[in-house]
């Protein structure tokens, strides 16, 4: 067996097992032997995260293990994803996106900034208890197609309006969409703050964003592979 077969079964492995450390470690090495990244992903790391999810069905993997088995992918997604990136396009659109004040909590908003970036965008990440003066500044500074907060609190989902009313106060609030999401949020409450559309998850968050730019450049090939594992991680998160 090769040292790049032996990556390739080691990256199964260890993505089935949730060793994080492990596959970013191998995934490393196998771009240090030139490994194609396409191989690495297509040959590896979505076959195991495939077989996580036909575990879960079967009762022989739990939420747990399969939360596990999708952050060490993300992690070994996060090497590969610019060299996928400079297969594809100039950025379809940019976006801007927090988790907003009070709230610490970034797995949704950390996996919708791994997927818009799968399709193209140029994501600013703004991290997690965001006050409003800081979305201010990004969009002044970064002037994106989208701006999105994301919370994952009952008791944090206000700080949507409190941020909408701070761009109305800097005169900006018609310069840029307003996407909202987060496990409480809905579109009703969505429509009430003011916001411009709402998204239950990752997948839709991507979709409504190039819908809204017109999908200005076609998706390259590796644009759509990336996107295509992010969507996986994304529907096996969701199944927990």
């Amino acid at each position: 067996m090769s040292r790049e077969e032996e990556i390739r079964a080691g990256l199964f492995d260890n993505t089935l097992n949730g060793r994080a450390p492990e596959v970013k470690a191998l995934t490393e090495e196998g771009l240090a032997l030139h490994m194609d990244p396409m191989d690495i992903l297509f040959k590896a790391l979505i076959p195991s995260l495939e077989e996580v999810g036909r575990r879960f069905e079967k009762g022989d993997f739990f939420v747990p293990e399969m939360l596990m088995a999708a952050r060490a992918m993300q992690g070994a997604l996060t090497l590969l994803r610019p060299l996928i990136a400079e297969t594809g396009a100039q950025p379809v659109g940019r976006y801007v996106i927090g988790t907003v004040k009070g709230d610490i909590h970034d797995i949704g908003k950390n996996l919708v900034v791994i997927m818009l970036e799968g399709a193209g965008f140029e994501v600013f990440d703004l991290g997690v208890n965001t006050p409003p003066e800081k979305f201010v500044e990004a969009v002044i500074a970064h002037k994106p197609d989208v701006l999105g907060f994301s919370a994952f609190l009952t008791t944090t989902m206000p700080m949507f309006k409190v941020n909408i009313e701070a761009l109305k106060k800097a005169g900006i609030r018609d310069q840029v969409h307003i996407a909202v999401g987060g496990a409480p949020v809905t579109e009703e409450y969505a429509k009430h703050v003011g916001a411009d559309s709402y998204a239950p998850d990752a997948s839709m968050a991507t979709r409504q964003a190039k819908q809204l730019v017109g999908a200005r450049n076609e998706a390259s090939q590796g644009a759509q592979a990336l996107e295509q594992a992010v969507k996986l991680i994304d529907d096996t998160l969701k199944k927990g």
